[in-house]
């Protein structure tokens, strides 16, 4: 079954041969050890973000920036991908890392027929879904994919400083609720949090078997979230911009469309000298 942003795996195998089908699993090497039949690989690093260009630095918007607009297009256009094409993308993190970035990098670029796998590479090999490690036949490229760029909202730090002083909005961290406490950190340089937000890790998106909860379910559990703030109030991070398009995507399934990306999130605000939060 399909559900528009969620893909079943019954659905991808009857659909075969007629989507693109993108392995979102961080690292080349993890691709290359096996994927789905027919995938290719979108690397986090390389084509996910600028996190693999000269000069990065994740005090300036962060471990996974965007890339610019233009980069953007051209990958999508030597991936094949037009604005008629079937995408569907998947991970070993029930889209955590980071189908539900690439995902949301499509909608925010006006593309809307991409999904992804519900359940990801765990669900997809329990359905007996081929596996091989045979690099697929060349993808015949499109031109650049025509875009005005990003369309979705996101905000930068200076926003998110004045977001947290307006009692009409919400800052989200999707973290874990001991990264979020402080109590530990093993991604950026120092643990903690951005003081004045609430946490709800992505985690809680997700029911026992690595599937997305039912819209229903998802829109009482972000309803008690939000508590009156409007979804469009809602400004949404982690720790480099990755795993808040998970709750992104849960925030649309429950019917919730509307909040900001802090794309450089604790990743870039722990650098910048600005105060944390913890406990």
């Amino acid at each position: 079954m399909s559900s528009g942003s969620l893909i079943s795996v019954e659905a991808l195998a009857a659909s075969a041969g007629r989507l693109r089908l993108l392995d979102a699993r961080p690292g080349v090497e993890v691709y290359a050890s096996g994927h789905l039949q027919g995938a290719v690989h979108a690397d986090l690093n390389l084509q996910l973000s600028s996190a693999g260009a000269a000069g990065h630095d994740p005090a300036r918007g962060g471990r996974h920036p965007l890339p610019v607009p233009t980069t953007w297009a051209a990958q999508l256009g030597a991936w094949g991908i037009g604005p008629a094409t079937h995408v569907v993308a998947y991970d070993d993190a029930a889209g955590g890392n980071a189908a539900c970035r690439l995902w949301w990098m499509l909608r925010a670029f006006g593309h809307r027929d991409v999904a992804v796998l519900d359940g990801g590479l765990r669900a997809a090999r329990a359905a007996g879904l081929t596996m091989t490690d045979a690099v697929p036949p060349p993808i015949p490229s499109l031109p650049q994919y025509a875009s005005a760029g990003w369309r979705l909202p996101t905000v930068d730090i200076e926003e998110v400083e004045g977001r947290l002083k307006d009692p009409a909005w919400k800052v989200l961290d999707v973290r874990a609720r001991e990264r979020w406490r402080g109590e530990h950190e093993h991604l950026d340089p120092v643990a903690g949090r951005i003081p004045g937000t609430v946490n709800l890790p992505f985690s809680e998106n997700l029911g026992p078997d690595g599937r997305f909860k039912s819209p229903d379910v998802l829109r009482r559990m972000y309803l008690d979230l939000l508590a009156g703030t409007r979804p469009e109030n809602l400004v949404v991070h982690c720790g480099s911009g990755v795993t808040a398009c998970h709750t992104l995507l849960a925030l649309e399934l429950a019917g919730l469309d509307g909040a900001s990306l802090y794309v450089g999130s604790y990743g870039e605000w722990c650098r910048s000298g600005r105060p944390l939060g913890r406990g």
